[in-house]
């Protein structure tokens, strides 16, 4: 295992007054053994970063470092890690057994080594029943299994995800996710996950970073970034629905942004107390309703309890936050106050 280190790094397409420079100055340590999830909207630059992790995407500035070794200069083959993709690229003629089996043979490993590894793996993910069969006999969920599989058996440093759920129904992907959690726990190896979705970040990462227009708007614990986010982006980006974010909210100085969680907001039952609102839509959600309402020229949403009453469409009601959960920001730069 070996921490992931990227120091200053920059990539730009083209050059000159035509160069796109697509990541900007980042800076990160991926701990040993840490599991990191990269996370942001299409086009930010976070599958950019993980290719130049990987090597298959050149940096045009700065440096990696995978463990004490300086990658920058070091071919794919020859970085010790394994990547998953959003595609399984699984060779359809073989046996799940082979296609995991298949890098340890082109590594000229004896038959024995293979086996163990690859018996080791299937157990790991569940698949010693299926090592027989091709992948069209799979599911979908099976067939990224198998894909884990074949990175497993490499024993490399660094384990890298490109989106693999994103090929997968809601269900398969909750279930992967509990296998991807089982697995780093069982194996301890230093990994670093793309993905678009906010709920696979929350609940896969140890520590996540958020990724906007090629630069980290932040980098903690998902405790952190939900509770404190360092800017107005975060805070709509993380959190579904995301946080409320006011500008001209009564009493809120200028140049300022205040920012509410839904789950914040609670309806209040005292005449002259809270802000008056009124209800556009309203949304059952199993265990919650979702409120959508006018403040003024703003909208927001308030999650209240299913159990309890909640103000009917086009109806007026008041709320009020809850202590201590307010967040403000510089309405100029988004930043965190």
């Amino acid at each position: 295992m070996a921490s992931i280190t990227l120091t200053h790094i920059q990539k730009t397409y083209g050059q000159g007054a035509k160069g796109n420079t697509v990541i900007q100055d980042f800076n990160a340590e991926i701990k040993d053994g840490e599991f990191v999830v990269i996370v942001g909207p299409s086009g930010c630059g976070k599958s950019t970063l993980l290719r130049m992790v990987a090597g298959l995407e050149e940096i045009s500035k700065g440096e990696i470092a995978i463990g004490n070794r300086v990658v920058n200069q070091i071919e794919p083959a020859d970085r010790d890690i394994a990547m998953v993709f959003q595609n399984y690229a699984l060779y359809p003629h073989m046996s799940v057994f082979d296609n995991m089996a298949y890098g340890l043979k082109i590594a000229n490993k004896s038959a024995e080594e293979i086996k163990t590894r690859v018996d080791k793996a299937a157990g790991i993910l569940e698949l010693g029943h299926l090592l027989q069969r091709k992948p069209r006999e799979l599911s979908g969920g099976q067939r990224q299994r198998v894909a884990m599989g074949r990175a497993i058996v490499r024993q490399p440093q660094v384990f890298l995800f490109d989106e693999p759920l994103s090929n997968l129904d809601a269900k398969l992907r909750a279930q992967t996710r509990l296998e991807i959690q089982k697995l780093h726990r069982e194996l301890g190896i230093t990994s670093l996950f793309v993905t678009h979705d906010q709920v696979e970040a929350m609940t896969l990462a140890q520590r996540m970073i958020v990724m906007n227009g090629g630069v980290m708007e932040q980098f903690g614990t998902p405790e952190e970034v939900y509770n404190r986010p360092a800017s107005t982006f975060v805070a709509s980006f993380i959190g579904s629905p995301p946080m409320n974010l006011l500008k001209q909210a009564p009493g809120l100085p200028a140049g300022q942004i205040l920012g509410i969680r839904p789950e914040h907001l609670e309806l209040s039952h005292q005449p002259h107390v809270g802000w008056e609102m009124t209800v556009d839509t309203v949304e059952l959600l199993g265990a919650e309703r979702l409120v959508h309402a006018r403040l003024g020229s703003e909208t927001l949403t308030l999650r209240l309890d299913a159990s309890l009453s909640a103000p009917k469409t086009g109806e007026t009601f008041r709320a009020t936050a809850k202590e201590g959960c307010l967040h403000y920001f510089n309405a100029e730069t988004g930043k965190r106050l």
